[in-house]
């Protein structure tokens, strides 16, 4: 059973508005059309579009998404490049869980910080702690 671009839309939870910029950008060339020009998506037209979306999500430019549908539809002679381009995504990948990594380090020094001056009544009980720790030194 052929999906609407607003069932599509709604179960990836996307705009339609995004789905037509991405038929656009030539990023959906496997979606079916009725002869009046309506898109008919399959299961499998979605599963590709989540591909696209993690994609996304890593940051990879369009045009770099273009060239991967691109070496699908050209078959085997493409799994080098293929599997290249996920190893770079996973890379890329990496490096932001260890800034994010690094970032709930920050928050969490922070929560402890404000939550110890809560309990206290005031941030002054920082500025005692630093003072009774430099003299226990």
């Amino acid at each position: 059973m052929p999906y609407s671009i607003s069932e599509v839309a709604k179960e990836l939870n996307l705009t339609v508005y995004t789905l037509r910029y991405y038929d656009k950008e030539g990023l959906m060339p496997f979606v079916e059309r009725t002869p009046s020009g309506v898109r008919k998506f399959k299961d499998s037209d979605i599963d590709f579009l989540k591909i696209i979306q993690c994609l996304k999500l890593t940051g990879m430019p369009i045009k770099d998404i273009k060239d991967f549908i691109e070496w699908c539809s050209e078959g085997d002679s493409t799994l080098q490049e293929r599997y290249d381009m996920f190893i770079e995504r996973k890379a890329s990948v990496e490096a932001q869980l260890e800034e994010l990594r690094k970032t709930m380090e920050v928050i969490e020094h922070k929560c402890a910080y404000y939550k110890t001056a809560l309990e206290a009544g005031t941030e002054e009980i920082h500025k005692q702690n630093k003072i009774s720790h430099s003299m226990s030194n």
